[in-house]
Formats: C-alpha cells, structure tokens, sequence
C-alpha cells in the first residue's frame, strides 16, 4: 500500500518506519523545513545548535529504545548517573540529590528517597509512602481513575503534607506536562511515580549526543527511504478531501509547482492536535469520534538557551531548579557530546508554566532568566567579575503536548478511526504512554499496526512488529 503521512514529527516518522518494515510505502509530509515536530532543532550562523525542548530518554521508554536499537545508533544515548537532582532554593547554589543503588525496583527507590533528608522529614516520607500504597496495590486501573482530580486533590485526599508537593512536585509537575500540581491530573504523576518506582532503572536518563533532528530524525529517515519510502519536507497538507462516503479522496498539497493532490491507499494524520482540529472537514466535525477532540489543546511551553563566558556548573545532569519560572534544566557543554566546550557553559533551560510569558519578549524573558540564575548560580553572579551573557536562543511553542488536566483521558482518540482509510497517531492518541517522545513512537507503532490489521488479511500481521510491554504510563520527556 501506499500510504500518505501528514507530519514528520517522531509519530510520523516511526508509523512510516514501522509501515516499511511490515512491507509498505509510506510517504511522509511535513509542512516545516525542518524535521521533528516537537523535537526540531535548527543550527545558527556559529554552527551552535537550539532545540524546540530539552529532551531526556528515560529507562521506562522501552518502545524508544527498541526504536533506537532496531536502527543501530544506541551508542547514541548518553546515559547519566541514576540519580534525581533538585537545586535548593532556601540554600541558593545548592542541590539535593535522590541517589539510586544498583539494587532491584522498589527497593533502590525506597533506598533513594529514605536517604534523602534535605527536602523531607522522615514524617512526610512515611505519610507519603503511605498515601502511594493505593496506586502501587491497585496498579494502573486505579491511576486511570484518579484522572478525575488534580494532583493536588488527591494529595489532599490522601492526607499527604502540603510540604510535600511544594518540595518535591512541583518540579516533577512542571517537568511532566509544563504545569502546576493543582492544574496537573493526578494521572500523569502517579503513571511516573509507578514506572519510576517498579522498574529499576525508570527513572534512569540519558542524553543524545547531538541534535534529535540530525542524531535520532535524519536515521529514522535514511531508514524509510532505502527501503522505498519517501519524506517530504516543505510540503503543507491544506486539506484532507473527502469522497461522497466522507472517507478521503486525497490530501490537497502545496507542491513545486502549486496545488496538487496527492492519493494514497490510506491517509494518516501525524499532525498535533491543535492543527488537526482546524483543518478537520466540516462532516466530521459532527462526528462524536472527531468532536471529542475539542477537549484537547496544546500547553504552551518556552525552551531557553543561554551561553556564557564561563563554566557555570560541571555537573553532567538534568537539574529540577525549584524556581517559580523555570522547570529543568541542563549545562548542555557537559551532557552532550557535540555541544561539549570544557571553558563555557550552554544552558538549556524549560521556563514553564509558560501561559503569562508566551507572548512577552524575548528580552524580557532573557531578564527574567537572568534574575533566576542568579539564585541559582550565586558565585558566579554575585561577584566583582559576573559571569557574561554572550549569546542567547529562545524558542517558543504556543501549543505544544496536550494539557494534562483533570479529565482528558477521556478525549484521547484511538488510532484507528470511524473514517475506513484514515488514521491517527500522536502523543495525545490513546497508548500507554502519555504526552512524551515515548508516547509518539510508540503511537507510531500502534498506528501502522492498526493499518496493517485493517487491510490485510488474517490480522496475522502483528507477528511483523516487536512490541514492547510496558504496564504503564510515563509523562513527558
């Protein structure tokens, strides 16, 4: 078959990678110049790259990882100690660290968090490992229920302190979806919290040692085209034309030389959901599949890149930084290989939650930053000689994964749909595996599998896929 792909982010790229190994014809559409999606990334005039996100691969990605093991580029991931790492704000220019032993699940998590005494007293660990005993006995059928509250909510229905989700989850709440712990379904949270406690190196990150789009993007499509696919870049879909029975006729394009229209055995759509939602046709609008898509919209969401004159830090990590503007955030010139620079720190930086910024200046965002880092780098900003801000990249994403809040699981769509030669897939389609790069290959694969079974015969086809088991959810990443 053929089949037409609207997006080359990585659920367009991993549905036609899958699709060209069950023995099909992708051919893949993106509407930018750049591949990616939500993982872009673009080179300046100084050869320096920036990223649409700061991109951490977890151990509890195994569909990732069985992506990155089936293209031959595992050397690619650069893993890190096994460790958490929260800066202290009562303590500017300190962390505290959540260290895991080389020991099985749960108990190098117990270990870790027991161990920790700088942001916990030992009343609020027992508090708290009681209030998970729910989640942990009931498993995931239990987290999907609880999609009804905030995390906030059900920390209070737990009876869980306060202090608690001040000193712990707000970071992790930011870092999972870009929000709050009141704003957050308490879904999200508790689906990591499982995977980071059950499995033994879940929480376990690594970095890639390059730019997604070169070092992850650019193998995926080497590998759909060698094996006759195709991946078309500039190429917007304007519209999905229908035939008299609603199913699609084409995809109207914006080729070389004008409007065309492209045909295909099948059509996906790999766009966010956003986009998807404002170029649906108006005959599916009145579909409850398709209408329910209306309770789902993109969180905003600002990723930073700052460079200095100086080494700010030497810690090769990703750091939570606790502060009331900023989520995470890494000294790129230690954590990837080919951003590397012994002298001169390159922060990467996640400044969420992002919805009263997104439209203020990129000079008044950078002043903003700067008044944070002062807090968290003190020696360096405080003294005779401050550190220099040489160059600075700021890139904005007004809609980026979905907003997680309380009752959304409830407007995930499936792959397939009630259109008979048209799909789904995306992170915000329903997988086991919520907003995150996870998420996206893993919908991928779903997708292709859905399209296989539905126009070949037997549904014999699964056996062409490796799928990776994974009992639970993890947020994004």
């Amino acid at each position: 078959m053929r089949v037409a792909i609207a997006g080359a982010g990585l659920a367009g790229l991993s549905c036609a990678k899958y699709l060209t190994d069950a023995g099909h014809t992708p051919i893949v559409l993106e509407r930018r110049d750049v591949l990616g999606g939500k993982v872009a990334a673009w080179q300046d005039e100084d050869g320096d790259w920036y990223e649409t996100g700061l991109h951490i691969f977890f151990g509890a990605y195994p569909n990732m990882l069985q992506l990155f093991k089936e293209l031959e580029i595992e050397d690619r991931l650069q893993w890190k100690d096994h460790t958490m790492i929260f800066n202290q704000p009562e303590k500017p220019g300190t962390y505290s660290r959540f260290d895991f032993p080389d020991l099985p699940a749960p108990i190098n998590g117990i270990i870790a968090i027991l161990r920790n005494n700088d942001m916990l007293t030992w009343s609020e660990k027992i508090r708290f490992g009681l209030g998970l005993i729910p989640a942990i006995i009931n498993g995931q059928k239990y987290v999907e229920q609880m999609d009804q509250y905030s995390f906030s909510e059900w920390l209070q229905r737990q009876t869980i302190p306060p202090r608690v989700e001040k000193q712990v989850f707000i970071a992790m709440a930011k870092a999972l979806n870009f929000i709050n712990p009141d704003e957050i379904s308490a879904t999200v949270v508790l689906t990591a919290l499982n995977r980071f406690l059950q499995e033994k190196n879940g929480s376990k990150m690594a970095f890639l040692d390059g730019s997604p789009t070169e070092r992850l993007c650019q193998p995926l499509v080497d590998y759909i085209t060698a094996r006759g696919g195709e991946v078309r870049l500039n190429v917007p879909v304007k519209e999905f034309l229908l035939n008299p029975d609603q199913t699609v006729q084409g995809f109207l394009i914006r080729g070389e030389h004008g409007d065309e229209v492209l045909t295909a055995d099948a059509y996906v759509s790999a766009m966010p959901v956003d986009p998807l939602k404002l170029i649906m046709p108006q005959p599916w609008r009145e579909m409850e599949f398709f209408n329910k898509l209306e309770g789902l919209e993109g969180v905003p969401v600002i990723n930073l890149h700052l460079w200095f004159d100086r080494k700010l830090t030497d810690i090769d990590h990703l750091l939570f930084s606790r502060s009331p503007l900023l989520s995470v955030y890494a000294d790129m010139s230690n954590t990837c290989r080919e951003y590397a620079n012994p002298d001169r720190s390159m922060l990467e930086l996640v400044l969420a939650p992002a919805k009263d910024w997104i439209g203020k200046s990129d000079q008044d965002i950078v002043a903003a930053t700067l008044e944070e880092l002062k807090k968290l780098f003190p020696k360096h900003f405080d003294s005779d000689s401050p550190a220099q801000l040489l160059k600075y990249h700021i890139v904005k994403t007004p809609r980026s994964v979905y907003k997680a809040i309380p009752g959304r699981q409830a407007h995930r769509p499936s792959q397939e749909t009630p259109i008979p030669n048209f799909y789904l897939t995306g992170d915000y389609t329903m997988q086991r595996y919520l907003a995150s790069m996870e998420g996206a290959v893993l919908s991928g694969k779903l997708t292709s599998q859905v399209i296989v079974r539905r126009h070949e015969s037997g549904g014999s086809s699964q056996r062409l896929f490796k799928q990776v088991d994974s009992k639970e959810v993890v947020g994004a990443g």
